[in-house]
Protein backbone atom coordinates (compact mmCIF):
# COMPACT_ATOMS: atom_id res chain seq x y z
CA UNK A 1 0.00 0.00 0.00
CA UNK A 2 1.06 3.55 -0.66
CA UNK A 3 0.26 6.39 1.66
CA UNK A 4 -3.34 6.80 0.53
CA UNK A 5 -5.29 4.73 -1.98
CA UNK A 6 -8.23 6.27 -3.82
CA UNK A 7 -10.57 4.03 -5.81
CA UNK A 8 -13.22 5.50 -8.09
CA UNK A 9 -16.30 3.37 -7.52
CA UNK A 10 -18.51 5.48 -9.78
CA UNK A 11 -17.79 8.49 -11.97
CA UNK A 12 -21.10 9.53 -13.57
CA UNK A 13 -23.73 12.01 -12.47
CA UNK A 14 -27.19 10.93 -11.29
CA UNK A 15 -28.64 8.26 -13.56
CA UNK A 16 -25.26 6.87 -14.58
CA UNK A 17 -24.03 6.38 -18.14
CA UNK A 18 -25.76 5.44 -20.28
CA UNK A 19 -28.85 6.67 -18.46
CA UNK A 20 -31.62 4.08 -18.49
CA UNK A 21 -34.04 6.14 -20.58
CA UNK A 22 -31.68 8.31 -22.65
CA UNK A 23 -30.73 8.32 -26.32
CA UNK A 24 -28.71 11.53 -26.41
CA UNK A 25 -25.65 11.47 -28.69
CA UNK A 26 -23.32 10.05 -26.05
CA UNK A 27 -25.81 7.52 -24.69
CA UNK A 28 -26.51 6.24 -28.22
CA UNK A 29 -22.81 5.45 -28.55
CA UNK A 30 -22.89 3.55 -25.27
CA UNK A 31 -26.02 1.57 -26.18
CA UNK A 32 -24.35 0.64 -29.48
CA UNK A 33 -21.21 -0.61 -27.71
CA UNK A 34 -18.94 2.01 -29.27
CA UNK A 35 -15.39 1.48 -27.98
CA UNK A 36 -14.88 5.24 -27.52
CA UNK A 37 -17.18 5.30 -24.48
CA UNK A 38 -17.37 3.17 -21.36
CA UNK A 39 -20.37 2.67 -19.06
CA UNK A 40 -20.15 4.45 -15.72
CA UNK A 41 -22.05 4.11 -12.46
CA UNK A 42 -23.05 7.01 -10.21
CA UNK A 43 -20.30 8.95 -8.48
CA UNK A 44 -18.59 7.66 -5.33
CA UNK A 45 -15.04 7.15 -4.05
CA UNK A 46 -13.50 4.59 -1.71
CA UNK A 47 -10.42 5.68 0.24
CA UNK A 48 -8.00 3.83 2.53
CA UNK A 49 -4.67 4.55 4.20
CA UNK A 50 -4.00 0.96 5.31
CA UNK A 51 -5.80 -1.29 2.82
CA UNK A 52 -7.94 -2.73 5.62
CA UNK A 53 -10.32 0.06 6.61
CA UNK A 54 -12.18 1.75 3.78
CA UNK A 55 -14.09 5.04 3.75
CA UNK A 56 -16.74 5.80 1.15
CA UNK A 57 -17.42 9.32 -0.03
CA UNK A 58 -21.12 9.21 -0.86
CA UNK A 59 -23.21 6.07 -1.24
CA UNK A 60 -24.68 5.93 -4.72
CA UNK A 61 -27.71 3.85 -5.74
CA UNK A 62 -25.21 1.63 -7.60
CA UNK A 63 -23.28 0.73 -4.45
CA UNK A 64 -23.99 -3.04 -4.46
CA UNK A 65 -22.69 -3.30 -8.04
CA UNK A 66 -19.69 -1.14 -7.17
CA UNK A 67 -18.79 -3.35 -4.20
CA UNK A 68 -19.06 -6.49 -6.30
CA UNK A 69 -16.72 -4.96 -8.89
CA UNK A 70 -14.13 -3.84 -6.28
CA UNK A 71 -12.24 -6.74 -4.70
CA UNK A 72 -10.87 -4.56 -1.89
CA UNK A 73 -14.44 -4.05 -0.63
CA UNK A 74 -15.39 -7.74 -0.54
CA UNK A 75 -16.04 -9.50 2.80
CA UNK A 76 -12.77 -11.04 4.02
CA UNK A 77 -13.38 -13.37 6.94
CA UNK A 78 -16.07 -15.00 9.03
CA UNK A 79 -19.65 -15.49 7.92
CA UNK A 80 -20.29 -11.78 7.44
CA UNK A 81 -18.25 -8.61 7.54
CA UNK A 82 -17.11 -5.66 5.48
CA UNK A 83 -13.99 -3.50 5.16
CA UNK A 84 -16.29 -0.49 4.70
CA UNK A 85 -16.11 1.29 8.04
CA UNK A 86 -17.43 4.79 7.31
CA UNK A 87 -19.35 6.86 4.79
CA UNK A 88 -18.92 10.62 4.43
CA UNK A 89 -21.75 12.39 2.60
CA UNK A 90 -21.44 15.60 0.60
CA UNK A 91 -25.20 16.17 0.65
CA UNK A 92 -28.57 14.45 0.65
CA UNK A 93 -29.21 14.16 -3.09
CA UNK A 94 -30.65 10.78 -4.05
CA UNK A 95 -27.49 9.79 -5.92
CA UNK A 96 -25.43 10.59 -2.80
CA UNK A 97 -27.44 8.72 -0.15
CA UNK A 98 -29.62 6.00 -1.71
CA UNK A 99 -26.80 3.45 -1.43
CA UNK A 100 -26.99 3.70 2.36
CA UNK A 101 -30.09 1.52 2.16
CA UNK A 102 -27.90 -1.31 0.85
CA UNK A 103 -25.72 -1.06 3.99
CA UNK A 104 -28.59 -2.05 6.29
CA UNK A 105 -27.41 -5.60 7.13
CA UNK A 106 -26.32 -4.76 10.70
CA UNK A 107 -22.66 -4.06 10.00
CA UNK A 108 -20.91 -1.52 12.28
CA UNK A 109 -20.60 1.71 10.35
CA UNK A 110 -20.13 5.45 10.77
CA UNK A 111 -22.25 7.77 8.64
CA UNK A 112 -20.73 11.24 8.72
CA UNK A 113 -22.61 14.24 7.35
CA UNK A 114 -23.47 17.81 8.17
CA UNK A 115 -26.41 18.38 10.52
CA UNK A 116 -28.48 19.52 7.51
CA UNK A 117 -27.87 16.24 5.69
CA UNK A 118 -28.41 14.15 8.82
CA UNK A 119 -31.73 15.94 9.31
CA UNK A 120 -32.78 15.07 5.76
CA UNK A 121 -32.04 11.40 6.50
CA UNK A 122 -33.86 11.55 9.83
CA UNK A 123 -36.92 13.06 8.17
CA UNK A 124 -37.21 10.05 5.86
CA UNK A 125 -38.33 7.01 7.82
CA UNK A 126 -36.87 4.69 5.20
CA UNK A 127 -33.36 5.38 6.52
CA UNK A 128 -34.46 4.00 9.87
CA UNK A 129 -33.45 0.58 8.50
CA UNK A 130 -29.89 1.64 9.40
CA UNK A 131 -30.15 0.36 12.95
CA UNK A 132 -29.03 3.00 15.44
CA UNK A 133 -27.27 0.45 17.64
CA UNK A 134 -24.79 -0.44 14.88
CA UNK A 135 -24.81 2.52 12.49
CA UNK A 136 -23.47 5.63 14.20
CA UNK A 137 -24.58 8.91 12.66
CA UNK A 138 -21.89 11.50 13.29
CA UNK A 139 -22.21 15.23 12.68
CA UNK A 140 -19.54 16.62 10.38
CA UNK A 141 -19.09 20.32 11.14
CA UNK A 142 -17.46 22.32 8.33
CA UNK A 143 -13.79 22.87 9.10
CA UNK A 144 -13.68 20.52 12.10
CA UNK A 145 -11.58 17.35 11.59
CA UNK A 146 -13.12 13.90 11.95
CA UNK A 147 -10.82 10.99 12.74
CA UNK A 148 -12.00 7.87 10.94
CA UNK A 149 -10.96 4.20 11.13
CA UNK A 150 -7.58 3.53 9.54
CA UNK A 151 -6.02 6.82 10.68
CA UNK A 152 -7.77 8.91 8.05
CA UNK A 153 -8.82 12.49 8.75
CA UNK A 154 -11.83 14.01 6.99
CA UNK A 155 -12.96 17.62 6.91
CA UNK A 156 -16.04 18.87 5.13
CA UNK A 157 -16.23 22.42 3.83
CA UNK A 158 -19.06 24.46 2.39
CA UNK A 159 -19.39 24.68 -1.39
CA UNK A 160 -21.76 27.02 -3.25
CA UNK A 161 -24.67 24.94 -4.50
CA UNK A 162 -28.28 24.14 -3.75
CA UNK A 163 -30.58 21.97 -1.70
CA UNK A 164 -31.41 18.46 -2.92
CA UNK A 165 -33.97 18.48 -5.72
CA UNK A 166 -36.71 17.01 -3.51
CA UNK A 167 -36.20 19.77 -0.92
CA UNK A 168 -36.18 22.70 -3.33
CA UNK A 169 -38.74 25.44 -2.84
CA UNK A 170 -40.49 27.40 -5.56
CA UNK A 171 -37.53 29.76 -6.10
CA UNK A 172 -34.46 27.80 -5.01
CA UNK A 173 -31.09 29.35 -4.34
CA UNK A 174 -28.65 27.71 -6.73
CA UNK A 175 -25.32 29.09 -5.54
CA UNK A 176 -25.70 29.58 -1.80
CA UNK A 177 -23.07 28.48 0.71
CA UNK A 178 -24.85 26.27 3.20
CA UNK A 179 -24.09 22.99 4.93
CA UNK A 180 -26.53 21.28 2.55
CA UNK A 181 -23.77 21.01 -0.08
CA UNK A 182 -20.18 20.37 0.94
CA UNK A 183 -16.86 19.14 -0.34
CA UNK A 184 -14.61 16.69 1.49
CA UNK A 185 -10.90 16.94 2.23
CA UNK A 186 -9.25 13.62 3.14
CA UNK A 187 -5.74 13.47 4.55
CA UNK A 188 -3.53 10.64 5.78
CA UNK A 189 0.22 10.07 5.92
CA UNK A 190 1.03 13.43 4.33
CA UNK A 191 -1.28 12.80 1.38
CA UNK A 192 -4.34 14.91 0.68
CA UNK A 193 -7.31 14.67 -1.66
CA UNK A 194 -10.24 16.98 -2.21
CA UNK A 195 -13.60 15.79 -3.54
CA UNK A 196 -16.12 18.33 -4.88
CA UNK A 197 -18.80 16.62 -6.99
CA UNK A 198 -21.12 19.63 -7.14
CA UNK A 199 -20.09 23.30 -7.25
CA UNK A 200 -21.90 26.35 -8.58
CA UNK A 201 -18.68 28.37 -8.38
CA UNK A 202 -15.23 28.29 -6.78
CA UNK A 203 -14.68 30.50 -3.73
CA UNK A 204 -11.31 31.73 -2.49
CA UNK A 205 -11.49 29.32 0.45
CA UNK A 206 -12.17 26.40 -1.90
CA UNK A 207 -9.26 27.42 -4.09
CA UNK A 208 -6.89 27.33 -1.13
CA UNK A 209 -7.94 23.76 -0.32
CA UNK A 210 -7.65 22.71 -3.94
CA UNK A 211 -4.15 24.17 -4.21
CA UNK A 212 -3.00 22.17 -1.17
CA UNK A 213 -4.32 18.87 -2.50
CA UNK A 214 -2.30 16.16 -4.21
CA UNK A 215 -5.42 15.35 -6.23
CA UNK A 216 -8.76 17.09 -6.68
CA UNK A 217 -11.87 15.37 -7.98
CA UNK A 218 -14.07 18.17 -9.29
CA UNK A 219 -17.57 18.68 -10.65
CA UNK A 220 -17.53 17.67 -14.32
CA UNK A 221 -21.30 17.46 -14.74
CA UNK A 222 -21.67 19.49 -17.93
CA UNK A 223 -19.19 20.72 -20.51
CA UNK A 224 -21.42 23.63 -21.55
CA UNK A 225 -23.91 25.41 -19.34
CA UNK A 226 -26.79 24.94 -21.83
CA UNK A 227 -25.83 21.37 -22.70
CA UNK A 228 -29.05 19.72 -21.56
CA UNK A 229 -31.19 22.33 -23.30
CA UNK A 230 -29.21 22.05 -26.55
CA UNK A 231 -29.35 18.25 -26.47
CA UNK A 232 -33.10 18.19 -25.83
CA UNK A 233 -32.69 16.26 -22.60
CA UNK A 234 -33.76 18.93 -20.12
CA UNK A 235 -34.91 22.50 -19.56
CA UNK A 236 -32.32 23.60 -16.99
CA UNK A 237 -28.86 25.05 -17.34
CA UNK A 238 -26.01 23.60 -15.35
CA UNK A 239 -25.91 26.64 -13.09
CA UNK A 240 -29.64 26.29 -12.39
CA UNK A 241 -28.84 22.79 -11.14
CA UNK A 242 -25.97 24.08 -8.97
CA UNK A 243 -23.20 22.91 -11.31
CA UNK A 244 -20.71 25.25 -12.97
CA UNK A 245 -19.83 24.15 -16.51
CA UNK A 246 -16.38 23.06 -17.62
CA UNK A 247 -16.23 25.42 -20.61
CA UNK A 248 -16.42 29.19 -20.76
CA UNK A 249 -14.74 32.19 -19.18
CA UNK A 250 -16.16 31.31 -15.75
CA UNK A 251 -16.03 27.55 -16.24
CA UNK A 252 -13.88 25.24 -14.16
CA UNK A 253 -11.33 24.69 -16.93
CA UNK A 254 -10.46 28.41 -16.82
CA UNK A 255 -10.98 29.00 -13.10
CA UNK A 256 -8.76 26.10 -12.01
CA UNK A 257 -6.08 26.58 -14.64
CA UNK A 258 -2.65 26.49 -13.05
CA UNK A 259 -3.57 24.25 -10.12
CA UNK A 260 -0.47 22.11 -9.60
CA UNK A 261 -2.01 18.92 -8.23
CA UNK A 262 -3.62 16.13 -10.19
CA UNK A 263 -7.04 17.22 -11.49
CA UNK A 264 -9.83 14.76 -12.28
CA UNK A 265 -13.36 15.47 -13.51
CA UNK A 266 -16.01 13.35 -11.79
CA UNK A 267 -19.84 13.30 -11.58
CA UNK A 268 -19.96 13.52 -15.39
CA UNK A 269 -23.44 13.78 -16.89
CA UNK A 270 -24.50 11.37 -19.64
CA UNK A 271 -24.77 14.28 -22.12
CA UNK A 272 -21.19 15.44 -21.60
CA UNK A 273 -18.97 14.90 -24.67
CA UNK A 274 -15.84 14.46 -22.52
CA UNK A 275 -17.14 10.91 -22.03
CA UNK A 276 -16.10 10.21 -25.64
CA UNK A 277 -12.43 9.31 -26.13
CA UNK A 278 -10.93 11.58 -28.77
CA UNK A 279 -13.79 14.10 -28.87
CA UNK A 280 -12.72 17.75 -29.25
CA UNK A 281 -13.97 18.44 -25.72
CA UNK A 282 -12.05 15.47 -24.27
CA UNK A 283 -8.90 16.54 -26.11
CA UNK A 284 -9.30 20.08 -24.75
CA UNK A 285 -9.60 19.07 -21.09
CA UNK A 286 -6.68 16.64 -21.40
CA UNK A 287 -4.56 19.31 -23.08
CA UNK A 288 -5.22 21.52 -20.05
CA UNK A 289 -3.95 18.78 -17.73
CA UNK A 290 -7.24 17.23 -16.62
CA UNK A 291 -8.23 13.59 -16.46
CA UNK A 292 -11.75 12.18 -16.75
CA UNK A 293 -12.62 9.71 -14.00
CA UNK A 294 -13.87 6.28 -14.92
CA UNK A 295 -15.11 3.42 -12.77
CA UNK A 296 -12.28 1.34 -11.35
CA UNK A 297 -9.68 4.12 -11.66
CA UNK A 298 -7.14 3.89 -8.83
CA UNK A 299 -4.81 6.61 -7.60
CA UNK A 300 -2.13 5.93 -4.99
CA UNK A 301 -0.76 9.04 -3.28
Amino acid sequence: MGRLTVLVLGSAAGGGFPQWNCRCATCRLAWAGDARVRPRTQASLAVSADGENWLLINASPDLPQQVRQSKVLHPRSGTRGSPIKAVVLTGAEIDQVAGLLSLREREPLMVCATPATLAALADNAMFGVLAADVVRRTAAIPGVPLMLPGEVEARVFMVPGKLPLYLEGENPETASETAANVGVEISARNARLVYIPGAATVTAAMMERIKRADVVFFDGTLFRDDEMIASGTGAKTGRRMGHMPIDGQDGSLAVLEGVAGRRVYVHVNNTNPILIDGSPERVEVERKGWEVAEDGMEIVL
